[in-house]
């Protein structure tokens, strides 16, 4: 009688241990599956006449890659968000969490590099197109992070700018895109870099 005792009250704590360790692998799967920290729409430049509208933060990439970063923004690991207002000026931002902070700089780094030679690459495969690029330095936040504009234009069309903010913060990187017609002297740069900024300020590393 006794050895049956014995034996229930062995096999309680192990489907209590057990249980406890199904609960322990959920929490920490859904901490992991956890988005990074996003911007609002009123964290982006204001916009003279449109208030901005935020979509979902959603897991994965966005269906149209950020112009420059066509196939350097990993699936894995990837959340985004889209930005628009009621003209021509929409943003996105793209977090991902990397497997480490070494990944993550490596990350970085080639964002960086990429949207460096966005004008240039564009040029390549655009006839009688132009295009234009500047580099409007660093920030002093977290592991860094680094603000570039990028101007193109073809015969008979509108010209577009783009505005690129790159940062890290531990193991998680984040750009955001933001765009509308016109040239680099049309671009909020100061409000720029302190929405870029924000958006390193606010990731969950």
């Amino acid at each position: 009688m006794f050895r049956r005792t014995d034996t229930a009250a062995t096999l309680a704590t192990a489907l209590v241990a057990a249980a406890a360790a199904l609960v322990l692998t959920a929490s920490t799967s859904a901490a992991a599956a956890t988005a990074p920290g996003f911007l609002a729409g009123a964290d982006l430049p204001p916009h003279p006449t449109s208030p901005w509208y935020a979509g979902a933060v959603t897991k994965g990439l966005p269906e149209s890659p950020p112009f420059c970063l066509d196939g350097v923004l990993p699936a894995a690991g990837s959340w985004h968000r889209a930005f628009g207002t009621e003209y021509d000026t929409g943003a996105v931002q793209v977090s991902v969490r990397s497997a480490s902070p070494a990944a993550a700089a490596k990350l970085a780094g080639t964002l960086e590099r990429k949207v460096a030679a966005c004008a240039a690459d564009w040029l390549r495969t655009t006839p009688g197109g132009i295009a234009s690029w500047q580099d409007y330095g660093t920030l002093a936040v977290e592991e860094g992070a680094h603000v570039y504009g990028v101007h193109t234009s073809i015969p008979e069309s509108e010209p577009g700018v783009h505005l690129f903010g790159i940062g890290r913060d531990g193991s998680t990187v984040t750009v955001v895109q933001w765009g509308q017609m016109g040239d680099l002297s049309h671009a909020p740069v100061a409000d720029f870099r302190k929405t870029t900024t924000k958006a390193v300020n606010k990731l969950n590393p």
